[in-house]
């Protein structure tokens, strides 16, 4: 980040603090963070009841994060968009606008890239840096005026770890709260972790009320290992342990993510050792039919297998749905659109 104050960053009182330090007076920073957070202004050009000087000193003295749009490509199937995002280094991110009957949900980044390298996924080039909490946030603006539609659902599941930039998304979710900008509640936001536990106790004492999600993918250590470098650092009993002292603090219900590869760990065992693991446990198993990338060398699972999976859930009294495929015409895989992006330039 420049050494420039990253205005977009900063929450309301923070605001105030730096509108004073720079002898103006208080009621600009309602205006900024109005422009800013809910009229989600692209540039300070847009701010009719800023003065001319005021801007100059701004552009001159911040950081204010626009978010160009590089590639959108919309689904014929179902209208998902994927946009492809330059930040102010260059650098390329990608989130994901997604249609519900429960309105408009959001899936962004928090990385650029990530180093997780878990094999289903196409983010491969490993993690370049964080995003700022404004980085986060002008996804959804970005979206929201490009699409001209509110967004009432965020989830924390593009490129990157969340848990890994965890300050950052701590605060892009205040941000995100705030009364004074989108005020999408706490409940609708989604936090997803491929299960760096000390992080995870470290949100569940702040007794938020978003929805962690688990990246879990296998039922035992030994399968989790092949699929996710993260398993040999963290193994599932630590991760189920930080799991219930998370419902413990926060009462709320854990979700477990879990992509289904044909032949690796959609069989009958493993639908049956995941039973046994959540066992008990205040919990929702997400069950996503995996996206086929050329990096990779997973095929998605059989319909009638991913049925038979969710039915053994279901039996045990375990909530199960199986995620609706969206943008499967668009790149739709974690990662796939930047990666695909990079490729193409880079063979010019």
């Amino acid at each position: 980040m420049p050494h420039k104050t990253d205005i977009k960053s900063l929450n309301y009182n923070e605001l105030v603090q730096y509108v004073e330090s720079i002898n103006e007076k208080k009621f600009r920073a309602a205006q900024l963070y109005s422009w800013m957070h809910e009229k989600l202004a692209e540039s300070y050009d847009e701010m009719t009841n800023i003065s001319d000087k005021l801007k100059d000193t701004l552009k001159e003295d911040t950081l204010y994060t626009s978010l160009k749009i590089v590639k959108m490509q919309e689904s014929r199937i179902d209208g998902t968009r994927k946009y492809l995002f330059e930040l102010y280094d260059g650098n390329l991110i990608e989130s994901v606008f997604m249609k519900y009957h429960h309105g408009n949900s959001v899936c962004i980044s928090s990385q650029v890239g990530c180093k997780m390298g878990c094999r289903f996924c196409a983010t491969l080039n490993g993690c370049v840096r964080n995003l700022s909490p404004s980085e986060m946030l002008d996804q959804i603006y970005r979206i929201s005026r490009d699409t001209n539609e509110r967004v009432s659902n965020v989830v924390i599941m593009g490129s990157g770890e969340p848990m890994d930039n965890y300050d950052n998304v701590i605060k892009f979710i205040e941000l995100l709260n705030s009364e004074r900008g989108l005020n999408i509640s706490q409940r609708n936001i989604t936090v997803s972790t491929c299960g760096i536990v000390p992080k995870i106790k470290e949100l569940a004492d702040l007794k938020l009320q978003i929805t962690l999600a688990i990246s879990l993918h296998a039922p035992n250590d030994e399968l989790r290992k092949t699929m996710m470098p993260i398993a040999n650092k963290y193994s599932i009993a630590e991760i189920m342990d930080a799991c219930r002292y998370y419902l413990d603090k926060t009462g709320r219900r854990i979700s477990f993510e879990y992509s289904l590869v044909k032949g690796v760990n959609d069989t009958k065992e493993c639908a049956n050792e995941l039973i046994e693991l959540v066992k008990g446990l205040n919990c929702h198993i997400n069950l996503i039919p995996v996206n086929p990338i050329k990096e990779r060398d997973y095929e998605q699972s059989e319909k009638n297998s991913i049925k038979n999976f969710k039915d053994m859930l279901e039996r045990k009294g375990i909530n199960a749905t199986v995620r609706r495929e969206m943008g499967r015409d668009i790149d739709g895989a974690c990662g796939q659109l930047r990666q695909n992006h990079i490729d193409e330039n880079s063979a010019i």
